[in-house]
């Protein structure tokens, strides 16, 4: 359900036959390997590991084989390469919970609601798929049970398909701002050596001078509180978001009692 996006990284670059293949169990089953116990499955869960703590650029087919102890060639029994793995690796992360109650247990709003608030923790968890340009996706059975979970819990909506799609663009490309910011401020703290208070510490005597100046009087009548982390920002632009959707349906509805 992801939006296309920049990154390092494209989705659906591999043999797109042979992807298909692999995601919807189609194709060839590999001959038996001369190690026990390795499986396609092993494989791609691995490789999520491996992204997961090292990030993309460390993910290679000869490190996923000394992560399972085998010879890099053996992966080839199962997989093409690592463009491939990628989109095997995509699918599986987005694959849907299986609780029906993970969007929320009432109207298009709530599971809307619980979508952005799932897609956020989603990078969290695996902050390499930001690096991922996802705009032409190989699809297969975890992404598209995703979509068809999302669309009938948004199909009263009364939208046009379109639309019902576009809602949902809407709210996935919202949160991967959300998520990139987030992720942004971790690295640089990590790399500067600061925290977001020591950072902001050092610049404080001169920004007090600039706000003294009398050259910026709106922001000097800004609250103490303006910058503060206790504002929940993800939140505020995540409901607003659903209050403009809410607006537009309901005008949808009064279309079709006046007509």
């Amino acid at each position: 359900m992801s939006s296309g996006r920049g990154g390092t990284e494209s989705s659906g670059g591999g043999d797109i036959a042979r992807t298909l293949d692999l995601l919807w169990d189609t194709g060839p089953r590999p001959s038996r390997g001369p190690k026990p116990g390795l499986t396609l499955d092993r494989i791609v869960e691995t490789a999520v590991e491996v992204a997961d703590r090292d990030g993309l650029a460390a993910l290679s087919m000869r490190r996923i084989a000394t992560e399972l102890g085998t010879g890099t060639m053996s992966l080839y029994r199962y997989v093409p390469g690592k463009s491939e793995l990628l989109d095997l690796m995509l699918d599986r992360v987005q694959r849907p919970s299986e609780d029906p109650a993970d969007l929320g247990d009432g109207g298009w709003r709530a599971a809307l609601e619980a979508l952005g608030r799932a897609t956020l923790a989603l990078y969290r968890r695996h902050p390499w798929l930001l690096e991922v340009n996802q705009s032409r996706p190989v699809l297969g059975p975890g992404t598209l049970d995703g979509m068809e979970k999302v669309l009938t819990r948004i199909k009263p909506m009364g939208l046009s398909d379109p639309e019902l799609l576009s809602a949902i663009v809407m709210v996935d490309g919202y949160v991967v701002g959300a998520a990139r910011t987030q992720l942004y401020q971790e690295q640089a703290e990590r790399n500067s050596g600061l925290t977001d208070a020591q950072f902001w510490e050092a610049q404080r005597p001169v920004l007090e001078k600039a706000m003294l100046s009398g050259r910026y009087p709106v922001l000097a009548g800004l609250s103490e509180d303006t910058f503060g982390s206790g504002f929940d920002h993800f939140e505020f632009g995540l409901q607003r978001i659903l209050d403009g959707l809410e607006v537009f349906v309901a005008g949808r509805n009064a279309e079709r009692q006046d007509g």
